[in-house]
């Protein structure tokens, strides 16, 4: 048993317990059906990590990469299902770090800067993903598997999937934690960093890498193509908001989840694909909460103009 397993035991009875205060017709099945307990976990786990991720991903300049690397993990989920294996996700890991890492060093050595970097394993990984799936017989193309990996789907949380998703969970939880002074300290000032001692090429790296496993865990419910909508949209509304760096962690990790959970709501009620509204939560509400900041900004400015 697993740690994902593990907590899913011990939170079921809660989850159960007020399953009937949920509002909608089938919300509440989130909190008494094993199947979809597991969906609301993983997405709680998640929108944690995606919280504290995203929010040094925008400080580093570094927020394309989660879209990158979820377009590479299409392509290790494209190997696996052609060697038949019936868990991808190692598969997908495997890639995601071994791009990561190279992402990593090409701009660390100069060679190409970030973004360039990011555009050309991108493509390219997602291109022969869908080239191998093509050349394979018994695959042939975009089945309603590999659909799954790009758009997400809820069903595809098993008891694996969920140990893996809280396992680098808890892992990058850890990690971001003892790593925050020198990820923050390299980020304002990398060459300050450097003078003071800090490990700040080690620090990128392991970054980027634990970047990739957590945008794995995070495509069976949001798919390859929507991963970057968590990472960076929470974090972009919380810094809007926010008046110091940890309190836009605070705030990213709040919006995720209730990015998730009104996504998961949304399109049960509704019918429509979770990681599609979800991705559409995370935006209507950094758009509301970028407009309401532009209206009071206005709203003072014209008061000061008129005094």
């Amino acid at each position: 048993m697993g740690l994902g397993v593990w907590l899913l035991e011990r939170l079921s009875p809660a989850m159960e317990t007020i399953a009937p205060l949920m509002p909608g017709e089938y919300f509440d099945m989130f909190f008494t059906v094993e199947m979809f307990q597991r969906v609301l976990l993983a997405g709680f786990v998640i929108a944690l990590v995606a919280g504290v991720l995203g929010s040094f991903l925008l400080i580093r300049n570094m927020a394309l990469i989660g879209d990158g690397i979820a377009h590479v993990t299409f392509g290790g989920v494209a190997v696996a299902l052609v060697v038949g294996t019936a868990y991808p996700l190692p598969f997908a890991a495997m890639f995601s770090v071994l791009a990561a890492v190279i992402i990593f060093e090409l701009q660390d050595r100069g060679i190409l800067n970030g973004d360039t970097a990011i555009a050309i394993i991108m493509t390219g990984t997602l291109a022969f993903g869908l080239v191998l799936l093509r050349l394979d017989d018994n695959i042939g193309g975009i089945t309603p598997v590999v659909e799954a990996f790009l758009y997400g789907n809820l069903l595809f949380i098993d008891d694996q999937s969920l140990d893996f998703i809280c396992t680098i969970g808890l892992l990058a939880l850890l990690l971001l934690s003892f790593m925050y002074k020198g990820l923050l300290a390299s980020a304002v000032d990398p060459i300050a960093a450097r003078v003071q001692g800090i490990p700040v090429k080690a620090i990128g790296l392991t970054f980027s890498i634990l970047t990739a496993l957590v945008v794995v865990s995070m495509v069976k419910i949001l798919g390859a193509l929507l991963v970057t909508a968590l990472l960076v949209s929470p974090a972009a509304t919380a810094q809007q908001m926010a008046k110091s760096f940890r309190s836009s962690i605070l705030l990213a990790q709040l919006y995720a989840v209730i990015a998730v959970v009104v996504g998961l709501y949304l399109s049960t009620e509704e019918n429509t694909g979770a990681g599609a509204m979800i991705a559409l939560v995370a935006a209507t509400g950094f758009a509301i909460v970028a407009t309401t900041r532009l209206l009071i900004r206005g709203v003072f400015l014209v008061r000061e103009n008129l005094r």
